[in-house]
């Protein structure tokens, strides 16, 4: 391809609304351009790149056993009755309606509509196993689209959906397509950690993340690599501190704090370590509203808070409105001390004493606050999220976490019956019993893939793409291509000689200034790129310059094409 004949829409400026790396790159490179909040139209260079994803996922799909298909991005809204997530999934849905009034939605994911595919089809075990997937669009309707590509509401997926006729061979159908994630992301050449991870609205008994390790990645990996272990933070149990609780020290006392609506400005004003404040968190429950307690200096954990018997799942903080109306007061200034509704609080808040919390009423709150004296001991639970340095679970020589963060781009569920139970999903067996069918549910984001893979590979320059995702292997510079019928020539001989040898190449001969030809060439990430230009032509040379290496060197030009390929990754 010639950029003569590409739309090269790059941009020397950063726009403004771009939070990420990878966003700033993918509209300054002309990946993409937005077109509404959280959708976005991939240009003809990202869509290269979207390309070499969907190969790669395609040929280890198939290379498993997986059979393609495509299913409708559109679903009636009887299929998500059936299953019971109409009204469960949550605002995410989006629904609409077509002109005879009836529901539907466009589709966050499918296992509604494969499920009832497969119980129309499937009658027999001699038809298993079985492994249905799509590269598709999907539609999520995010509450706070952001990052660009990487948690936007529409995007391309890859779900795949296995049916068996019994629990072991869906286990095994599940560890084949963990194997084939692993070789999915090997060969797209990134970093990453399959961890274990909640199953969510998704549902099933367990289920493996795969993440891209990047330090803008909104989840938390914890590793322990003394007992090979790893982990989404929000999944670690994390046992009682084994040390007692301190004698008070401290009289309870009200002090005013204007103002005052974080943890940050509560430690900020009165000189106290966030380890000695606790933050109360209200939530939903199931008889009302529920506090939720924890450390200042650490996060509530979800999944664990949804998982108590009080809180309703899917879980949903409180409103200011019903925090005012409830408890009397605003939303930085609550606490335990005479709460009125019911008080969950973390392990580690049990054994805190002489500590800060929200006084209930606006601009004030409580120091030497002590359990026992100046409130009950409240309801004891695990809540927390796991922190850098917390023990590992199962470790008994005092071997401790890493946390790092990461970008999901895939994961893999065991969904058990969940799906076939509520739809009426059966086969007969060898025995020739009626039997519902086991599901596993497998899914890799094709797009996010494209944020994750910038997000570990650029520089202040551009991106850095792995060979395997480059829009184009090689890219051509030459320099005087409209005045020089010799750079001209040469350019478009090397040109064709590279094509006729299956290498993708990006000839780029507009008419610029050089620096504006290589500053282009390397914010789009072309891996390789040659020089050609009328000095180096008279010694029959060309220049070579390695994207990831910074390597450069002067090629003769009969050796160039054996040179160039031994330099090729893949």
């Amino acid at each position: 391809m010639r950029t003569s004949n590409f739309l090269l829409a790059t941009l020397k400026e950063t726009p403004a609304d771009a939070e990420v790396v990878s966003h700033r790159l993918m509209l300054r490179a002309g990946m993409v351009r937005q077109l509404a909040s959280g959708i976005y139209s991939w240009l003809p260079c990202g869509l290269r790149v979207l390309k070499k994803v969907e190969a790669i996922v395609r040929q280890e799909m198939d290379k498993a056993g997986a059979l393609e298909l495509l299913l409708p991005g559109v679903q009636p809204a009887e299929l998500w009755q059936e299953s019971g997530r109409w009204k469960d999934y949550g605002p995410e849905l989006l629904r609409l309606k077509d002109r005879h009034q009836r529901d539907f939605c466009l589709g966050p994911t499918h296992e509604e509509v494969i499920t009832s595919i497969v119980k129309n089809e499937i009658r027999s075990y001699r038809q298993l196993p079985l492994n249905l997937y799509q590269i598709q669009t999907k539609f999520r309707d995010e509450v706070r689209p952001r990052f660009g590509i990487m948690r936007g509401r529409e995007f391309i997926m890859k779900d795949a959906y296995s049916f068996d006729v019994s629990e072991q061979d869906s286990r095994h159908a599940y560890d084949k397509m963990y194997r084939a994630y692993e070789r999915i992301f090997d060969r797209l050449g990134l970093d990453y950690s399959a961890v274990e991870a909640d199953t969510g609205s998704i549902g099933g008994s367990f289920s493996h993340e795969f993440h891209v390790l990047a330090d803008s990645g909104e989840d938390k990996i914890a590793f322990c690599k003394a007992l090979n272990f790893a982990a989404n933070v929000e999944t670690i149990a994390l046992p009682a501190p084994q040390h007692g609780r301190a004698a008070p020290a401290q009289s309870m006392e009200m002090v005013e704090t204007p103002g005052v609506k974080t943890i940050e400005q509560l430690c900020k004003m009165l000189a106290v370590p966030a380890s000695k404040t606790v933050k109360t968190l209200v939530v939903k429950g199931t008889q009302g509203l529920t506090a939720m307690v924890v450390r200042g200096d650490h996060e509530l954990n979800a999944v664990k808070a949804e998982a108590l018997d009080s809180v309703s799942s899917p879980i949903r903080f409180a409103t200011s409105k019903e925090i005012k109306e409830i408890i009397g007061t605003e939303t930085g200034s609550i606490g335990p001390v005479g709460m009125n509704i019911p008080i969950v609080i973390d392990h580690t808040v049990a054994l805190m004493s002489d500590f800060v919390c929200g006084a209930n009423q606006a601009d004030r709150h409580f120091t030497g606050v002590n359990w026992d004296r100046d409130l009950p001991l409240a309801k004891v639970a695990d809540l927390r999220q796991a922190e850098d340095g917390d023990l590992c679970p199962g470790g008994e020589k005092g071997e401790t976490l890493t946390v790092r963060r990461g970008i999901e781009v895939g994961h893999v569920f065991q969904l058990g019956r969940k799906y076939s139970r509520a739809m009426n999903a059966f086969c007969t067996n060898d025995e020739g019993e009626k039997t519902l069918l086991f599901m596993g549910c497998y899914g890799i984001g094709v797009s996010r893939i494209v944020a994750a893979a910038i997000e570990q590979n650029h520089d202040e320059r551009g991106i850095i793409w792995p060979e395997s995702l480059a829009p184009y292997k090689v890219c051509i510079v030459a320099i005087g291509y409209h005045r020089s019928e010799k750079v001209r020539q040469a350019s478009e001989a090397l040109y064709q000689q590279l094509d006729d040898s299956g290498i993708e190449v990006l000839l780029d001969n507009r008419n610029e200034r050089p620096g504006v030809l290589f500053s282009d060439m390397e914010l789009i990430g072309i891996p390789h790129r040659i020089t050609v230009g009328e000095k180096s032509l008279e010694k029959n040379e060309f220049e070579y310059y390695g994207r990831k290496t910074g390597e450069t060197q002067t090629i003769a030009a009969p050796d160039l094409l054996a040179v160039l390929k031994s330099k090729f990754e893949i």
